[in-house]
């Protein structure tokens, strides 16, 4: 291309932005309760919709709307989780019958009680470098423990391969964890 045809070129690609973005600012808007809509730059926060929402709960309780709900009064079925597959319910459910969990679960239990021992074992081995012990003891408790550590990322790494975005855990780094200890 000549160099006379780039600022052309990229007007181009700035309409095409901005229709993108209009397009997307529409789709947004419908996701908005109807009272809010068309007003997305005064809409400061998710609060304003919550706002929106709980109004109307308010209003609904009010009007009598909650009265005559089927199973008022009952107690919840909280049994089965009615955002799951049916049939990974129905598994849950087994497993949980028979006293075993899913592997995100145990794995984390395991992640947690490691973590747990391991801060032990480091305020341990702290405790000998800075009490006037032999400071070759620290050495090998802390090589140790560096190991220990790698282990722990590890499984940390493997547990947040298998639980869903949001629910995973952030790995443990050495030098922060002396720090945290040495401030004890």
């Amino acid at each position: 291309s000549s160099p006379s045809s780039y600022p052309s070129s990229r007007l181009n690609n700035r309409a095409t932005d901005d229709r993108i973005a209009s397009v997307f600012d529409v789709v947004n808007d419908r996701k908005l309760p109807p009272e809010i809509r068309g007003q997305r730059n005064n809409v400061r926060s998710e609060t304003d919709i919550v706002n929106v929402v709980e109004r109307r709960v308010y209003r609904a309780m009010e009007e009598g709307q909650f009265e005559n709900l089927a199973g008022k009064g009952k107690p919840l079925d909280l049994t089965s989780n009615p955002h799951a597959d049916p049939a990974e319910d129905t598994l849950y459910r087994i497993l949980n019958k028979n006293g075993c969990a899913p592997r995100c679960v145990e794995l984390n239990k395991e992640i947690r009680n490691g973590i747990s021992q391991w801060r032990q074992s480091l305020r341990k081995a702290f405790l000998h470098k800075h009490g006037g012990h032999d400071r070759s003891k620290w050495l090998n408790s802390s090589e140790k423990l560096q190991h220990q550590l790698r282990d722990l990322n590890r499984k940390i790494l493997d547990y947040n391969l298998i639980v869903p975005f949001g629910r995973q855990m952030c790995g443990l780094k050495w030098e922060k964890e002396v720090n945290l200890v040495s401030e004890e």
